[in-house]
């Protein structure tokens, strides 16, 4: 091979994790139209699909020896459209749009909290432990919406589903912004031999995807996003019953 070949082939790889980000900016957008024409249902698969991608751009990148400074901003200007807007537009339209100014105002917090958090997650990638994100992660907090939205409750909940999307998009942004520590998963090695116990959570998980999607993805949309404010109140709670009585 000659050196232009591998030149080529080098700037091939470093336009490979940026293909990643494009779909995933497709994807955003393509949720926001399907919004316009009332498929709300759909508009949340592709924002989960959204997820995937903006896994897979950066693990690409490690695996490729491509990361870089352009690579970290273009994915963080993708995620605010795709994990930050979208969201929060589909959600206004969704039904938040009959709360009047509040119902705009609280996708808007929740789009500034989602920036805040991308931008902050830019400025601390140095000193990052990897095992951990600081702040709910902005694709889990579009998961979060999107499982909702996925849910889509029957019109007979309307007045409840839309109380409860309300304080979902202000509790979301508030743990965006928080310091609340959220398991990466990016040491998660797939190769390694896992225990039999393992078995039944997963069939458990496949069945109830299979039978019942729509359920599946909002218990774990809200098993994750709980996850660490409840471990800290839990904590909190244990520590104090074990201060001795002065």
């Amino acid at each position: 091979m000659t050196s232009a070949e591998k030149a080529r082939l080098r700037r091939g790889a470093y336009l490979l994790p940026s293909l990643f980000t494009i779909g995933n900016v497709l994807l955003g957008f393509y949720a926001v139209v399907l919004g316009l024409r009332g498929r709300f249902e759909v508009a949340a698969l592709l924002v989960f699909a959204a997820g995937v991608l903006d896994n897979l751009d950066g693990k690409i990148a490690r695996l490729t020896g491509t990361e870089s400074e352009f690579g970290r901003e273009f994915d963080s200007l993708a995620d605010v459209l795709t994990f930050g807007a979208a969201p929060a537009w589909l959600a206004y339209h969704w039904g938040l749009s009959e709360y009047g100014r509040a119902g705009w105002l609280v996708p808007v917090f929740y789009v500034v909290c989602c920036a805040t958090r991308l931008a902050r997650f830019n400025v601390q990638t140095a000193v990052a432990d990897y095992r951990w994100f600081v702040g709910l992660p902005a694709p889990a907090a579009a998961g979060g919406i999107a499982s909702f939205l996925f849910f889509a409750p029957d019109k007979d909940w309307r007045l409840w589903s839309q109380g409860a999307l309300f304080a979902a998009l202000v509790g979301i942004g508030v743990l965006m912004v928080s310091t609340f520590r959220y398991p990466s998963f990016k040491q998660l090695d797939l190769r390694r031999r896992w225990s039999y116990r393992a078995f039944l959570p997963i069939a458990a998980g496949l069945l109830t995807i299979v039978y019942w999607p729509t359920a599946f993805f909002l218990v774990v949309a809200i098993v994750y996003i709980t996850w660490s404010p409840l471990a800290w109140l839990v904590g909190r709670l244990f520590r104090r019953r074990k201060e001795p009585v002065s």
